[in-house]
């Protein structure tokens, strides 16, 4: 008897492990074919919320994983690419795009033989992997994913018979009443949260319900619950995120708790709709009565909530408040490290970003440095802002460069991912050294006004650095629009001339000031005016590199 339970067990996990691992695969695959398409869809997003359900229902159909859309969102919120309010909607959309997990199973996977199908894809999708000219290769995972889910579903279906230890268990549930319902949505929300995946539990829930070993009321009760335990991925991703990130995740909570709640509520008349909009008893075809109130509850969900979008997010700013504290914080990365069904695709919008704001920081470093040549009086107050703007930048190096190389070894990353990765990684390195050599430049410029000495001919001199400084300043604006517009060779042959007329003018700058050495100038002061210029020479070496990354 032991050694029956322990062999039924043993199945049922390893049937599970292939069906999750298919999944897994599956959607990797379709992500690494188009996530650069993903990735357009989402940046389409505009402030209409008809729109943002519509996203997040074609993404989630698309990824196959309405908990990959919503750390998605909640990670774009957190990165301030997308509103609390569209994020809102993605999560009404992806609620119902995760449904079309059940209209697979229940249409294709108990309508013939999956045996028979599953090995002749999954060796189609391993062939495929050859077919790299073609470009072919990053969907062979799809397919393979497909087979794995096929066969996993096999591999369930006869591990749950109506003799198994399971099926007691759930009949005895059953018997409870409305006691047993609700021990039924407790069961759907702690399995669901414990795999991370509803589409997997949807699966499960359907291949027991098409053995007979749970019933029709018992099924729809753990797939209530299933949608609770959904938001688990969301609620983790926003551990240590943005306020804005938090309220995006209780949004979720929310929406997935009340809808349940109200559906558990008029829970006899809405089975009673299931069963006059799908024809026959749900004896007879149980999987399309459970795919159809997987949908029907997701879909009248949406409608109910979708006109009070504003004030449901007035609710979560109230709920929870942005503190004095979380302002100001020390830098961190503002995307949810992807997992193995997120494309990292669809982060290259926030990475982006990220450099984006990296760069602006430094562009704050040079017009501090310009400030303290046109008012020698703020130099003071100017080194200590550059200071810590050279620290956070430190702080941004550090935290974008690990999550672009975390993603890089991410296995739905293909060859071309790994190889523009590489590129922004380089781009922010060398604005960490660009940060650098102005944090350094500062100090130097701050022992140079300090000397007090501010007649007519240092005054020259100080204008000299200062239009030295501004062409620098000039070639990094051009650097910081290559690099969100895209450059042209014209355009990087322009770019050299203009760093070689840079490296040029030093020359000029520091000939000038050993002639005046020669004269019987003061001797420190022009060795801290050359020093001057070649940190300001150097800063344009660093950003010659980053147009060379582009």
């Amino acid at each position: 008897m032991i050694l029956s339970l322990l062999t039924q067990l043993l199945g049922f996990i390893g049937s599970l492990c292939i069906l999750l691992f298919g999944m897994d695969m599956l959607s990797d695959g379709i992500q690494k074919g188009a996530g650069r398409s993903l990735q357009k869809l989402v940046a389409k997003l505009t402030g209409n919320r008809f729109r943002a359900v519509l996203t997040g229902l074609t993404v989630t159909a698309i990824i196959q994983s309405s908990g990959a859309t919503t750390v998605m969102a909640v990670s774009f919120v957190n990165a301030e690419l997308l509103t609390l309010e569209q994020a809102i909607g993605i999560i009404f959309g992806a609620n119902i795009g995760t449904t079309m997990t059940a209209w697979i199973v229940s249409l294709f996977g108990f309508s013939f033989s999956i045996s028979s199908i599953a090995i002749p894809l999954f060796g189609f999708g391993f062939i495929l992997k050859y077919f790299k000219k073609l470009k072919l290769h990053n969907f062979a995972d799809c397919f393979m994913g497909f087979a794995l889910l096929f066969m996993g579903l096999s591999l369930l279906k006869d591990s749950l018979t109506l003799d198994s230890a399971a099926s007691k268990i759930f009949v005895a549930i059953d018997s409870f009443g409305l006691w047993g319902i609700l021990i039924g949505v407790a069961i759907g929300a702690f399995l669901t949260a414990l795999i991370h995946s509803s589409s997997a539990m949807t699966a499960i829930i359907l291949t027991m319900a098409a053995n007979g070993t749970i019933s029709w009321t018992l099924s729809a009760a753990i797939v209530l619950g299933s949608n609770i335990g959904s938001t688990i991925d969301a609620v983790m991703s926003s551990f240590g995120a943005s306020v804005n990130a938090r309220r995006t995740a209780l949004v979720h909570v929310g929406f997935n708790v009340s809808g349940s709640i109200l559906a558990l509520i008029f829970f006899v008349p809405f089975l009673s709709l299931i069963d006059f909009i799908v024809p026959g008893l749900p004896t007879e075809n149980i999987t399309t009565h459970i795919a159809m109130l997987h949908t029907v509850f997701n879909l009248f969900a949406t409608i109910l909530f979708l006109p009070f979008v504003n004030q449901i997010a007035a609710i979560s700013r109230r709920l929870i408040k942005e503190t004095e504290t979380e302002k100001d914080v020390q830098y961190k990365f503002p995307a949810i490290l992807p997992k193995s069904h997120i494309s990292t695709d669809l982060y290259l919008l926030q990475i982006n970003k990220e450099i984006s704001r990296m760069a602006a920081k430094n562009m704050e470093m040079f017009d501090s440095i310009g400030n303290s040549f046109l008012k020698t009086d703020t130099v003071e107050e100017e080194t200590e802002k550059v200071q810590r703007i050279e620290n956070y930048v430190d702080e941004m190096n550090h935290a974008i460069t690990a999550f672009l190389q975390k993603s890089s070894r991410m296995p739905n990353a293909n060859q071309s991912d790994r190889e523009y990765f590489s590129k922004l990684i380089n781009t922010t390195f060398a604005l960490e050294n660009l940060s650098d050599e102005c944090c350094s430049l500062m100090h130097t410029v701050k022992k140079y006004l300090l000397k007090g000495d501010f007649g007519e001919t240092q005054q020259q001199r100080i204008k000299e650095l200062a239009d030295y400084l501004e062409k620098v300043r000039i070639f990094f604006e051009m650097a910081t629009i290559y690099f969100t517009i895209g450059i042209t060779e014209n355009e990087k042959n322009f770019a050299k001339e203009f760093e070689e007329k840079i490296d040029a003018q030093k020359k000029a700058m520091k000939s000038e000031s050993r002639k005046r050495l020669e004269t019987g100038a003061d001797v420190k002061t022009e060795l801290q005016f050359i020093d001057i210029v070649r940190k300001i020479e150097r800063a344009g070496d660093c950003i010659w590199n980053i147009i060379q990354n582009i």
